[in-house]
């Protein structure tokens, strides 16, 4: 499990730094990791696509989050929301350009025989697969929309 001890090497490493923002961003890594391994009860590894999903997931909270702090004024609240998203964010797979999406759209559409907006599921499950880590959902679904439009 590469990524629980990437975190936990990164956690020492700010904890000898003082790096607030990065301990509280990898902690809470760390906290939602464990919760996933022992879900099931028992204390088993979980798979990589599992972890990219956590790491994916809280990203995604603290910009969100950031996004509301923002749009009622709050950049004091803003600011370490999203450094903490750029602490976590280091650890996923780079992300891939909207013009390298939209390929891997139009081929997934080609490939399917999509026509219209009914068969946007299908695309959408096949490209959310195939892009895992690197892209986020709603970029995803904004150029399928356009494509299939």
């Amino acid at each position: 499990m590469a990524l629980q001890e990437e975190v936990m090497t990164a956690l020492k490493a700010a904890m000898k730094s003082k790096d607030q923002t990065a301990l509280t961003a990898l902690r809470a890594v760390k906290s939602a990791i464990l919760l996933a391994q022992t879900e099931s009860g028992a204390k088993e590894d979980i798979t990589e696509d599992q972890e990219l999903k956590i790491l994916q997931k809280q990203v995604k909270q603290r910009r969100d989050s950031a996004a509301i702090y923002l749009e009622q004024g709050r950049e004091d609240l803003a600011t370490p929301e999203l450094a903490e998203a750029d602490v976590i964010a280091q650890f996923l797979p780079e992300a891939l350009t909207d013009e390298e999406i939209e390929k891997v759209v139009v081929a997934t559409i080609d490939k399917v025989g999509a026509s219209g907006m009914k068969d946007m599921g299908k695309v959408m499950g096949m490209v959310s697969q195939e892009l895992a880590g690197q892209a986020d959902g709603k970029t995803i679904s904004a150029i399928v929309k356009q494509k299939l439009s």
